[in-house]
């Protein structure tokens, strides 16, 4: 579907055959008709809209076609990433037809995926300092309790990517930094080892694959569930997208006089810079002006060109 003038916000849309269950900061959940809910379902329509969020709140207004940006870039990852993932066939053979399973109001930017039981950990890994990893490395040396070497500078690339997790606070509230500890105390030792493990090996394949098309990763967070048949620990949700992930270019980065120039994102940080000038982060956020969203949409969308070759 062709990214509309409007950006899309799919939390009013109805669809046939399906049954709306839930919104989140930037994505809808949907059923199948006649399932209760999200404990009573094979199936889940995963819908992207283009809102977009930074500090806890959703923006006005939104980027157009980020919702189809993000998707395809996901599954462009999931494609690359030899990790059991939430995706099912959104296909089916109905006699000698094969018919879509994703309503064609919101093809391009929904993915039919099974439901999880999800951790309520964000698995964040770093490999390179900065956001409030940054913050908290000047004031600690340390980020989510894993030491750093001294003397390092906002952007600068670690020795070793590190896994810092987060406790996922409901919506309207902020996401916590936490120890590995506390994660053990969350989910137990064997879950919170396996989340770490993975966690680490997803970055690393998802970094060296960008490093081939010129683009640094430096961070990013998953988000797993365990299969609700085997137990399996499953990817979910998106995986390297431009607004779970930095995205630095490389040569840039290698080149730029400044650490603010070598930092030059192509994710959501536009935003983010614009409304740390603007706005006390007291009340509702003002509104993104027309060239702010119009630089964010340019740049998610070189991201998936330098990625993906579309």
């Amino acid at each position: 579907m062709a990214a509309r003038r409007d950006p899309y916000d799919g939390r009013v849309s109805e669809l046939a055959g399906w049954k709306h269950v839930y919104s989140g900061k930037v994505r809808d959940l949907y059923v199948p008709e006649g399932a209760s809910g999200l404990d009573d379902t094979s199936a889940v329509l995963v819908v992207a809209s283009d809102r977009v969020s930074a500090f806890d709140h959703v923006l006005e207004p939104g980027i157009p076609g980020k919702g189809e940006l993000l998707t395809t870039l996901s599954l462009w990852w999931f494609d690359r990433l030899s990790v059991a993932n939430h995706l099912i066939p959104d296909h089916e053979l109905v006699g000698d037809r094969v018919v879509e399973r994703i309503p064609a109001e919101v093809a391009g930017r929904a993915m039919l995926v099974k439901p999880l039981d999800m951790f309520p950990i964000e698995c964040v890994v770093r490999g390179y300092l900065t956001g409030s990893g940054w913050a908290e490395y000047q004031r600690t040396q340390s980020v989510c309790g894993v030491p750093l070497p001294a003397g390092l500078t906002d952007g600068d690339r670690l020795p070793e990517p590190i896994y810092t997790p987060a406790w996922k606070a409901p919506l309207g509230e902020h996401d916590e930094n936490i120890s590995f500890e506390r994660t053990v105390e969350l989910v137990g030792p064997e879950v919170a080892e396996e989340l770490r493990r993975v966690s680490l090996e997803v970055y690393a394949r998802g970094a060296a694959i960008a490093e081939e098309h010129g683009v640094i990763i430096a961070d990013t967070k998953f988000e797993f569930g365990a299969d609700r048949a085997t137990g399996e620990i499953t990817l979910a949700d998106e995986v390297l997208t431009s607004d779970s992930s930095r995205y630095w270019d490389a040569r840039v980065f290698a080149t730029a006089a400044t650490p603010a120039e070598r930092m030059a994102s192509f994710d959501k940080q536009i935003v983010r810079d614009w409304l740390s000038a603007n706005w006390d982060k007291q009340g509702t956020p003002p509104e993104l002006p027309a060239e702010v969203v119009e630089r964010t949409a340019a740049r998610y969308r070189e991201l998936l060109e330098r990625l993906t070759g579309r």
